[in-house]
């Protein structure tokens, strides 16, 4: 990605200082959006190294940055062309390297200390011992701002990872039939997403099935993996892809058998509420909280606003969820190169549910979605 990694960190500098005189981002978004440098898919149990808690890029405003990584890590995930780089080895004391490296920043005392939101308890803590007195604040929240607004690279590494949800989808479609079961549809989703250049899944795929046979369940897969798809049911999709570090995020909804009236008007009221939220979306005009609205009426004037049980939408790019959020209370007012999902969806327990989800680039005018195809219910008929 064509970006100016060193114009990111010194706008983050002047953001930190006079607030504190110490700021850490471990291996995260945030430490990606500076510098470049990627993080691996996540794993479900820790990977722990000797001394990770220093591993991460460490700033002052008065030094060069300076990133520290584990022996492992240096090897496994090499970082580029990163100036200022450290090694913690597999037996080094890591409270004495770290005090190295504070000397080398020019800092003596900690008096305030800025970590980035994915920065671990054991950080925080073995710099307390360093220096009891530190007091703590919030590095990603210093960071957001400039987060917000995508740059042109971002957009472009966004659109290319809504492609290759498009591409998977369309695959995905191609393979439903009637009694496959839930856990079929998640590993065909999964391995399209690869198929097409996808890292993974920028989250863990979901479905959410409804039907006369069907119970909704949320994050229960002991329930649901094994189940059978047949015929009435309504499969509602959440899912996205990852390029170059930056993640999407997708719904459409499909039927299994002729949709039944309750379905078709669920679908339709869906599809025109995220239009009006699309619509909505003009630079310096309206708020995250004034989308959110916009779209909610279509469906609160249908009669059904009890099943649109969540907000609208969300920021979005290299993180799944990312402020601001398209909600009510959140005044923040768009801004030309902000992306949101918009996701409408209208949930009704043994009944018809739809939802739909696409990235939108907040325009001069109103919304543009980066991904466009399927906008009709998709129907399967055997």
């Amino acid at each position: 990605m064509n970006t100016n990694y060193s114009e990111r960190i010194n706008n983050f500098l002047q953001a930190l200082d006079h607030k504190a005189d110490l700021a850490f981002f471990p291996i995260s978004p945030d430490l990606q959006f500076l510098t470049g440098i990627h993080r691996d898919m996540p794993t479900f149990g820790a990977i722990r190294h000797p001394g990770n808690w220093v591993e991460g890029l460490w700033l002052t405003p008065n030094a060069e940055p300076i990133l520290v990584l584990t022996r492992m890590t240096a090897e496994f995930c090499p970082p580029g062309d990163f100036g200022k780089i450290h090694i913690l080895g597999d037996h080094d004391d890591p409270y004495s390297f770290l005090r190295k490296i504070l000397k080398e920043l020019g800092l003596r005392n900690l008096t305030r200390a800025a970590l980035g939101e994915r920065a671990s308890g054991e950080t925080l803590i073995n710099l307390q011992i360093i220096d009891p007195g530190v007091v703590f604040l919030s590095a990603s929240e210093l960071l957001i701002e400039q987060r917000m607004v995508k740059s042109d690279p971002e957009i472009s590494a966004m659109k290319k990872a809504g492609s290759i949800t498009e591409q998977a989808f369309d695959n995905v479609v191609g393979s439903l039939k009637h009694g496959i079961t839930e856990l079929d549809v998640i590993l065909e989703v999964d391995y399209q997403l690869r198929a097409h250049g996808s890292l993974g899944s920028s989250f863990n795929t979901a479905l959410y099935v409804v039907g006369p046979n069907h119970e909704l369940f949320f994050n229960q897969p002991f329930k649901t993996l094994n189940r059978t798809l047949s015929p009435p049911v309504s499969i509602l999709f959440d899912f996205g892809a990852i390029w170059d570090g930056y993640c999407y995020d997708f719904g459409r909804t499909v039927s299994f058998g002729e949709p039944s009236a309750g379905l078709v008007l669920a679908h339709q009221l869906v599809m025109a509420a995220q239009q009006a939220g699309i619509q909505a979306m003009a630079d310096g005009k309206t708020s995250a909280e004034q989308v959110d609205e916009t779209a909610r009426n279509i469906i609160l004037e249908a009669g059904m606003g009890e099943a649109f049980r969540h907000r609208l939408g969300h920021g979005i790019g290299l993180d799944v969820h990312e402020p601001p959020f398209l909600t009510k209370g959140d005044n923040t007012i768009l801004r030309t190169g902000m992306l949101f999902t918009v996701e409408p969806s209208i949930l009704v327990p043994f009944s018809g549910s739809a939802r739909v989800e696409d990235v939108v680039l907040v325009g001069p005018n109103g919304g543009i979605p980066l991904t466009t195809s399927y906008q009709a219910l998709i129907v399967i008929d055997s």
